[in-house]
């Protein structure tokens, strides 16, 4: 479980999260959703510790996350995955040295167990046999699950995720959707998901929050995204539905 508490956050004298609080649950699909500058960004990255609040909490289980000295940190850091926008693969390497990248920097295993979970993490996303690849060889599905790969390779307790499906067209982001949702589901993480996509919403959404302005202004679940009185939250949904029939016309 990831909780956050009274957040405060503010660049040049302008808030971009006021006051915000909000509970992610573990085994589900968390997404946080919202306009381009809404605060939702910023709001993974606080969670994520890339970015310092002005004020609040942020609670990893029984962690105070605010409160820790940077080699609490760096210790509560191999328990979390973060899938980054774009997939963000270190184009040098192969795709088996990128998802042992986090094995050979946080752990010391011998090679031949790192390489057996590399494989394995390979073998979940369903990219096996790419191992000698390098992400220039790979369609942008295939980035996204070997991202997927390396970010579940310290078996982490907490996912997070920056808008997993930018740039991917709705049917192989619909199977990034599901795939993350079924490792979440297995490994029961406490999964974030940074998004604008309401096909992703409607798929996977066990919780969705509602960043408007900074603040937390509606959550509830997939189901409930649909039935809202929330004026705010309806001509979100409606312009981003609007944004995708235009783009398909």
């Amino acid at each position: 479980m990831i909780e956050v508490k009274n957040l405060f956050k503010s660049f040049d004298g302008e808030f971009v999260l006021n006051d915000v609080s909000a509970r992610f649950e573990p085994g589900k699909c968390n997404l946080i959703i919202g306009r381009s500058g809404s605060g939702k960004t910023v709001l993974l990255k606080s969670i994520a510790g890339l970015i310092e609040t002005d004020d609040g909490e942020i609670w990893y289980n029984d962690q105070n996350f605010s409160n820790m000295n940077a080699r609490a940190r760096q210790a509560l850091r191999q328990k979390m995955g973060v899938l980054f926008q774009g997939a963000a693969l270190f184009d040098s390497l192969t795709v088996e040295e990128n998802v042992l990248f986090p094995l050979d920097f946080f752990t010391e295993k011998g090679t031949s167990e790192k390489l057996d979970r590399a494989n394995f993490c390979l073998e979940r996303v369903r990219v096996s046999g790419s191992n000698k690849l390098y992400p220039g060889e790979l369609s942008g599905g295939m980035k996204k699950r070997v991202a997927i790969a390396r970010a579940i390779a310290l078996n982490p307790q907490y996912l997070l995720c920056d808008e997993p499906n930018s740039g991917l067209d709705p049917e192989t982001g619909i199977v990034i959707d599901n795939l993350i949702k079924e490792i979440t589901e297995e490994f029961q993480m406490t999964t974030i998901i940074n998004s604008h996509d309401m096909n992703s919403v409607l798929e996977i959404g066990d919780k969705v929050i509602f960043i408007y302005r900074g603040c937390k202004c509606w959550e509830g679940t997939r189901k409930e995204v649909l039935q809202t009185d929330n004026e705010a939250l309806n001509n979100f949904v409606f312009a981003t539905n609007m944004a995708k029939q235009i783009r398909k016309a």
